[in-house]
């Protein structure tokens, strides 16, 4: 890997990290000191910078499990995230800037330090024990995927998917992993009572683009096939093409459609690229590093549907853009949905819910 050090605040990368989504260590904006590279003539600043950085997982006890938002163009309310950051490394992904918060960069910190959860079904249980607790469906693994690679020795997903079989609660999941595939067993005994629908989100159906924007995640041959193993089995399943980027993986809009309703898609949706914070830098640099030659154009595409700037947080606006080129994608969207025969997912049911015994209570000696 080099490193290009002419710019006066930060190195610049020149190459991408193989196996990595972002390029580099991008400062976080609550950050009160940044790390800046000099060159002192001997080429030192060059043999500082990391080769391929290593996954670390560390363990934290988290002290509250369930988060809630009331935001109107999210189509849930309650979610359960069993991990902090996320190993798939997607570039694009709109939680990386939570990782400033924990004073860590929301580039390569975000795909190599993880931070695991294994009190969470525990928490879990205690919060749907309160007795002013309102069943509404969870989101399972919503900032980050609940099914990337360290759910294989943690399990921590799938413990949280137990109890919510147990007290009969309705759950979603949104994933780009094939390993969603081991809890079939689980997915498909809720389906049956309608307590579960799972989406697959699907960026590209290019296995060498997705190796550059979501490296660690499953291939998206692997998607489909996994997508089309769940509806086998009964379990709701739908597509979201997300993100739709322009001058990248927009013109793949139908076919991503057509590939995940032969799979037993029943319904489906799309998101346009969001660029919050300190992911605009991150996009940025992949962008220069393997298209440099589309790159403005790209951006300025963005810009034409951001009002300008690079991202619009609006409500309503910021999962779908404004402009020519936004709508010209909707008017795709809905041709293709209305012709492929899509519908919508079947409504989560709340009234089997089940309070759960804490264990250890007392309440258990009689």
């Amino acid at each position: 890997m080099t490193w290009d050090s002419e710019e006066p605040n930060a190195l610049k990368p020149t190459a991408p990290l193989k196996g990595r989504g972002a390029a580099s260590y991008v400062t976080g904006r609550f950050a009160s000191t940044a790390a800046v590279g000099a060159d002192d003539g001997w080429g030192s600043v060059y043999e500082d910078q990391p080769g391929r950085p290593q996954t670390t997982v560390t363990e934290e006890r988290a002290r509250t499990i369930i988060s809630r938002n009331d935001s109107p163009d999210i189509g849930f309310s309650q979610s359960v995230n069993p991990y902090k950051g996320c190993e798939h490394g997607c570039v694009y992904c709109f939680a990386r800037p939570s990782h400033a918060y924990l004073d860590l960069s929301p580039g390569l910190d975000f795909e190599t330090k993880i931070f695991a959860k294994p009190n969470a079904a525990e928490l879990l249980r205690a919060e749907l024990s309160k007795r002013s607790y309102q069943c509404s469906p969870i989101a399972l693994g919503i900032n980050t995927d609940a099914y990337q690679p360290t759910e294989r020795s943690y399990g921590i997903s799938r413990a949280c998917l137990e109890l919510l079989a147990e007290t009969k609660h309705p759950v979603s999941v949104v994933t780009k992993s094939a390993l969603v595939e081991r809890d079939l067993d689980i997915y498909q005994e809720m389906a049956k009572e309608g307590l579960v629908s799972v989406h697959f989100s699907v960026t590209t159906l290019d296995n060498h683009l997705s190796a550059k924007m979501e490296p660690r995640a499953a291939a998206p041959h692997a998607r489909l096939r996994t997508m089309k193993a769940l509806s086998a089995a009964g379990v709701p399943v739908g597509v979201l093409v997300a993100p739709v980027i322009p001058m990248i993986n927009d013109h793949e809009l139908e076919q991503i459609l057509q590939a995940a309703r032969e799979q037993g898609a029943q319904s489906a949706g799309f998101v346009l690229l969001r660029l919050p914070h300190e992911l605009t830098q991150i996009w940025r640099e992949w962008l220069e590093l393997h298209y440099p030659d589309r790159a403005n154009h790209v951006m300025s595409l963005i810009q034409q549907m951001r009002g300008g700037k690079d991202y619009d947080s609006r409500f309503g606006a910021r999962m779908r853009g404004e402009g020519p080129f936004a709508q010209l994608l909707q008017m795709r969207f809905e041709k293709a949905h209305r012709n492929l025969g899509y519908g919508r997912m079947p409504s989560l049911d709340c009234t089997r819910f089940v309070v759960p015994r804490l264990i250890g209570s007392q309440g258990e000696l009689f």
